[in-house]
């Protein structure tokens, strides 16, 4: 029996407690919904996909777990769009539960799929490196056309994606900016990759060496960034849902959030030392 404890851990760190645990939120459909701009949420309940339009096709970040495809190509369709209309395909880390639908995304979409060098491997043989206290959890390897260039935007259709490369819960975990056009204004927004620990083993990995060091310069990267949107992977991490039920109730602004960046890199900075000195590391 998984305890309650053990359960909501898992949703906050991205990864089962357990492995082969999903929680229930990680495969339930949900419909889609405008964000800002040009930006939509067509993911499921519990893990995040987005759909950024452009004047030359669409650009989707994520494909969650490989059983959530079906529901993420509906919501593709729902928002009136083509599977085809989707041009290139990004991801922000190679773990099962952001990638293992990335391979039949591709497919079904005949998409261009963009990654980071460091994570190019574990998206291509679908094993990721890291030693995790939850073992190996495999996932469909999925082909990179083009390797990322850390700082050299993205472009499709007058949209740039900058991809920032914050590596530590993955070896290439890809921070993704824009800036985009909402109404009147233009906003800064930041699809931050996780910043947790996840059971990732710090001292001693040697699936991944370099662990701590990239922990510790993804930190002080992020603390440079701002963002006026805050867009996770894990729709909890950001408040999605709760921010979604505030703007239906008529708060225009509801996902604007320039406090929320830094206070989740504070907190996760916070929980990655004491997890290191847990494990017995400095």
């Amino acid at each position: 029996m998984i305890q309650p404890r053990l359960l909501a851990l898992a949703l906050l760190v991205g990864t089962p407690a357990i492995a082969g645990l999903d929680p229930p939120e990680w495969t339930r459909p949900a419909k889609p919904f405008h964000v800002v701009g040009p930006i939509s949420y067509v993911g499921t309940e519990g893990l995040a996909a987005y759909l950024i339009k452009t004047d030359a096709g669409l650009i989707l970040l994520d494909g969650t777990m490989a059983e959530n495809v079906p529901a993420i190509e509906a919501n593709i369709r729902a928002l009136g769009y083509k599977l085809t209309n989707v041009k290139l395909l990004l991801n922000s880390h190679a773990h099962f539960d952001h990638a293992a639908g990335l391979a039949a995304l591709k497919r079904d979409t005949h998409a261009t799929f963009l990654a980071s060098a460091p994570d190019k491997a574990a998206l291509e043989s679908g094993i990721p490196p890291s030693v995790t206290s939850y073992g190996v959890i495999k996932f469909p390897p999925v082909k990179v056309d083009r390797v990322l260039v850390d700082g050299m935007p993205v472009r499709l259709g007058g949209i740039a994606m900058t991809p920032i490369l914050t590596p530590g819960h993955t070896p290439g975990c890809t921070t993704w900016t824009t800036n985009v056009r909402d109404g009147a204004r233009t906003l800064r927004v930041v699809f931050p990759c996780s910043i947790t620990v996840a059971g990732n083993k710090l001292v001693g990995n040697s699936g991944y060496p370099g662990i701590v060091t990239d922990f510790r310069r993804s930190f002080a990267r992020m603390k440079t960034l701002s963002a006026d949107v805050v867009l996770t992977a894990h729709p909890e991490a950001a408040d999605i849902w709760a921010r979604k039920k505030r703007r239906d109730a008529g708060e225009a602004d509801a996902f604007i959030a320039p406090d929320l960046l830094p206070k989740m890199v504070r907190d996760a900075e916070a929980a990655f030392d004491a997890e290191l000195a847990k494990q017995g590391g400095h």
